[in-house]
């Protein structure tokens, strides 16, 4: 078992009760797991919070997230938004438009429709990278997809993040990592940043998702990425999600996971694994 640590800073009290009135109150919204060994972390991401409500204590802080859905909303924004980049597990991309793009991109051409679906996205390098790598392989600097019924749908838990990721603008050292052609076609310098061009933000729509509750999506999805967000769950939460995932799948359709997360062993039978980490729904 892992030993709490208590954090180092001592501007707000922060006991063990705290922590773990705060993983309760996560773990209940987002199903994110925070253990004692987490109470640095949840210390770091909430003493802003606490200092901006004007308050001494996290025990005055849990109290007051309580009775504000305002502040609630806040807590859990500062507390799930996790790291990611563009491109990133670059191997995923490479077997979509290897695997999944020629067939669709077929089905585009015959005035038909594709939808993907970006979980848990965060600051939109995922749902933008994917795009990109779409758009690269057009000619004509992607005037034809355009013209499709290509969407991709990008949700998250924070509203903050989602905000950032509509406006599709990255410091120069976060857009460095998109390749230098796809960069200089699809971003443009703006003084200290990089703008993702309009051709690309107009096909993805951002949306206020929690994975853990009723979804409003009633279509099926051709691709589905849903990448480092299950490590942070317990099993019964993993395997419920992944259920629900392959519900929303179309069938032949591609799920694609993080590096370092599986399929339940109940999930599993639906999917033949084609790739790391990558998998695709067995057809009815």
């Amino acid at each position: 078992m892992t030993a709490a640590v208590a954090p180092r800073a001592t501007e707000f009290r922060f006991d063990p009760a705290d922590h773990a009135a705060i993983a309760a109150f996560v773990y209940e919204t987002a199903g994110i797991l925070m253990p004692p060994g987490k109470m640095q972390l949840v210390y770091g991401r909430l003493a802003p919070r606490v200092r901006a409500s004007g308050l001494t204590r996290f025990a005055d802080y849990i109290a007051l997230i309580d009775r504000d859905p305002v502040e609630r909303t806040r807590a859990i924004d500062a507390l799930t938004t996790n790291h990611t980049s563009f491109f990133r597990e670059s191997h995923h991309f490479d077997h979509f438009l290897e695997h999944a793009w020629p067939a669709l991109d077929q089905r585009l051409g015959t005035r038909g429709k594709v939808r993907i679906w970006s979980a848990a996205c965060s600051s939109g390098e995922e749902p933008y990278s994917l795009l990109m790598a779409m758009f690269g392989k057009e000619r004509g600097n992607g005037q034809r997809l355009s013209r499709t019924d290509l969407r991709i749908l990008a949700t998250d838990l924070s509203t903050e993040i989602l905000t950032a990721a509509k406006a599709g603008r990255y410091a120069l050292d976060t857009a460095s990592g998109v390749p230098t052609t796809l960069r200089e076609t699809w971003m443009t310098r703006d003084g200290d940043a990089a703008q993702v061009h309009p051709l690309v933000r107009e096909r993805v729509a951002f949306r206020k998702l929690n994975l853990l509750e009723d979804w409003p999506m009633r279509g099926r999805f051709d691709a589905i990425f849903c990448r480092n967000v299950m490590i942070y769950f317990d099993e019964p939460t993993k395997e419920r999600l992944q259920t629900r995932l392959a519900e929303r799948l179309a069938p032949g359709g591609f799920l694609y996971i993080g590096h370092s997360e599986r399929l339940s062993a109940s999930v599993a039978p639906g999917f033949t694994c084609v790739g790391r980490t990558t998998f695709q729904k067995v057809a009815a």
